[in-house]
């Protein structure tokens, strides 16, 4: 890549932000760095435009509530269905000679019809957040904090495989407001959310020694507390104990939410169980924290949010995850000093990133993720919007589906990851090029999108390209669009 003015504002515009759309590069030519700091500046503007979604709670208890009905329809169609059988046994039983009732053949078993007319909240649902989290992307001026957006979203993820009707509403409610804020601010916000707190079992972990866990003789999940240690704060080979990880599985005991069918109106909603809550002092990492309910929780948090391992860790994830696979330790050293010299001020880090001159001396050559690739092009073509569920079936066929990682660990970040879906990429290019061939202009794309940032090997390519619709997706294909 060139080292001109226009080079340096797409290197800006993809290592940190969303890429480059039609007149973004020159709108930030000037000042590529300045422009990022005043992003971080400014509040987010997609927030207003979620006031028409659910909350996490609402969309619960919807589902819930459907669930509930569709139940309660099964229920009385087997009845009836039941009742039916025995009323023919009987009429079969006075008059043997009568021929048996037709069969039904391959139709659907009516108490499973009456079920399915009950429709299912859960993925309109999904697709109205999926919506919002792609319209953010396309509409973003640079797209720096809608990257972090996703980043964030990416290390505290959920999964809608197990909780789809929470998943984009956690992601609007607990991270987006806060990925400029304070680390610790994050943290709490993310562990005492009914999403996490379902899909990491924690709604189900009972102190052994707590009133319920006597009770029921259940007992105490770890889930929860280990993946906060590791993949949340400390990060591995930290410190930390299998001791400790038992000893913050006690503390998280009673963090769960209150279930619909005990309290229609608030079903969904954090609650702290005292019965749940295992009874006692807890040690972890050397400190005692005394029994004090939930506030026990909240202190374990606030250390571990300050801990200079946590720092480390998210210094060197945020590093990777928009720098390089490798990132240079000084660079991240620098960014996890900032994080402690500023209690967690993510804000500040972001800054320190986007200001730090190794950050800009990397090669252009770390490789995109497929929803960072496809929301790329789709900016580079000028799409204002895009169908989310057109969108979302494009992220399963790429293998990073929406909000559907394969682990608590969520998706990774590094090329060898993603470099087995390259196949996969060019065939969805070639279709999407094939759809924009008549509407977008190669040349048009590097001339007003990329300017000079495209290298001379590209620009051949695409003016020997036998027809626009291949000019475009060996455009699509280019280092300049899947890598950063």
């Amino acid at each position: 890549m060139s080292g001109s003015a226009k080079a340096e504002a797409v290197l800006a515009l993809n290592r940190f932000g969303m890429g480059p759309r039609p007149g973004s590069v020159a709108a930030i030519e000037a000042d590529p760095r300045g422009a990022l700091l005043a992003e971080l500046d400014r509040p987010p503007a997609e927030l207003m435009s979620a006031s028409l979604l659910p909350s996490s709670t609402k969309a619960f208890r919807m589902v819930a509530d459907a669930n509930a009905k569709r139940q309660a329809r099964l229920v009385v169609a087997t009845k009836e269905k039941k009742k039916a059988e025995e009323e023919a046994k009987q009429q079969m039983a006075m008059a043997p000679s009568m021929s048996e009732p037709a069969s039904q053949g391959g139709a659907e078993a009516p108490e499973k019809l009456a079920a399915e007319a009950v429709p299912d909240p859960g993925l309109p649902i999904y697709l109205e957040e999926a919506k919002f989290r792609i319209d953010a992307a396309l509409d973003a001026e640079i797209g720096l904090t809608e990257r972090l957006v996703w980043f964030w979203s990416n290390h505290f993820c959920v999964s809608a495989d197990k909780i789809q009707s929470m998943s984009g509403a956690y992601e609007r409610e607990a991270i987006r407001p806060r990925v400029l804020g304070r680390f610790a601010d994050l943290l709490l916000a993310v562990d005492s959310h009914p999403a996490m707190l379902f899909y990491l079992d924690n709604s189900v972990s009972m102190g052994p020694n707590s009133i319920a866990g006597i009770n029921r003789s259940r007992g105490l999940d770890e889930n929860f507390a280990r993946e906060t240690l590791e993949l949340h704060t400390l990060g591995v080979r930290s410190g930390y104990t299998q001791d400790d990880v038992i000893a913050f599985a006690n503390v998280l005991t009673g963090w769960t939410l209150v279930q619909p069918d005990g309290s229609p109106d608030r079903g969904g909603e954090f609650a702290f169980n005292p019965r749940l809550h295992e009874p006692g002092e807890q040690k972890i990492m050397g400190k005692v924290y005394t029994d004090e309910g939930v506030e026990q929780g909240r202190a374990v948090l606030k250390d571990l949010a300050s801990h200079p391992a946590t720092a480390t860790h998210v210094a060197t994830k945020l590093a990777r995850a928009f720098v390089a696979d490798a990132p240079p330790p000084a660079l991240v050293g620098r960014l996890a000093k900032v994080f402690l010299d500023t209690d967690g001020n993510l804000r500040e880090v972001a800054k320190a990133m986007v200001s730090d001159d190794e950050s800009w001396a990397q090669p252009f050559a770390k490789l995109k993720s497929a929803s960072e690739w496809r929301v790329g092009m789709f900016r580079a073509c000028g799409f204002a919007r895009i169908e989310p569920a057109g969108f979302t079936d494009g992220q399963a066929l790429l293998g990073e589906r929406l909000w559907r990682p394969p682990s608590p660990r969520g998706y990774p970040d590094d090329e060898a990851s993603w470099i087995d879906t390259i196949g996969r990429r060019l065939d969805m290019a070639n279709k999407f090029a094939e759809r924009m061939a008549d509407t977008v202009d190669p040349k048009t794309v590097m001339d007003n999108v990329l300017g000079s940032a495209v290298s001379t090997e590209v620009r051949q390519a695409v003016d020997r390209a036998d027809s626009r619709q291949q000019a475009l997706a060996l455009l699509f294909m280019s280092v300049e669009l899947q890598r950063r």
